[in-house]
């Protein structure tokens, strides 16, 4: 009986371990994909953050994560950086751009911003963003890792020449929202099988 209690124990245990690290493999791999040339060179930079749909005019803790990786990924070699927050108001009145740009602040960024707050998709986030970036000379997509590069794989749809300037954000983090990648696995897996998984680089 105390062998059955305790396969009982770690059974589970190991099942939910091997869930957990498999979805921070496909982050991982998902961080390096869809990117552009290798050896992309320029003096600016924007930094496109993807937003969740929001209940509420406060900054939702998906959204809150996608703004901190937002503001890790500026570049503070560049000669100019600008954080693009993308999102219209999905799930409240209050754009999720207008919900995030609040949070970048009390987060301490006073850098340049600019705002789409009309989307309604991910495909309309890309869309929205392209003219708000089209004077950069490195781009970044940042998200959760999986939704990251589904963003990348849409503006290689929509604009193969600004494609070729994208580069890694710092969305992925080894450990980070450990409990909420899997979720986020799922999410992506029932998109790829609605929209058509992105292209492979």
């Amino acid at each position: 009986m105390r062998v059955l209690r305790v396969l009982g124990i770690a059974l589970p245990l190991a099942a939910a371990g091997s869930i957990l690290a498999c979805a921070e493999l496909l982050h991982w791999r998902a961080s390096t994909r869809q990117l552009g040339d290798a050896d992309v060179r320029g003096a600016t930079e924007a930094v496109v953050v993807l937003g969740y749909k929001n209940r509420g005019s406060r900054a939702n803790i998906i959204n809150r994560s996608r703004v901190r990786a937002g503001i890790r990924s500026i570049d503070p070699h560049a000669s100019r950086s600008v954080l693009v927050l993308c999102g219209g108001p999905v799930a409240s009145s209050t754009p999720e751009a207008e919900i995030m740009a609040r949070y970048a602040q009390q987060r301490g960024y006073s850098g340049p911003m600019r705002l789409d707050g009309e989307s309604r998709s991910t495909w309309q986030n890309i869309e929205n963003a392209i003219p708000l970036v089209e004077d950069a000379d490195r781009i970044k997509v940042v998200s959760d890792s999986m939704h990251a590069e589904f963003g990348r794989a849409f503006l290689a749809e929509q604009r193969p020449d600004l494609a070729a300037r994208l580069v890694r954000g710092e969305d992925y983090r080894l450990g980070e929202n450990l409990l909420i990648k899997p979720i986020a696995v799922v999410i992506a897996l029932r998109n790829r099988r609605r929209l058509g998984a992105p292209r492979p680089v």
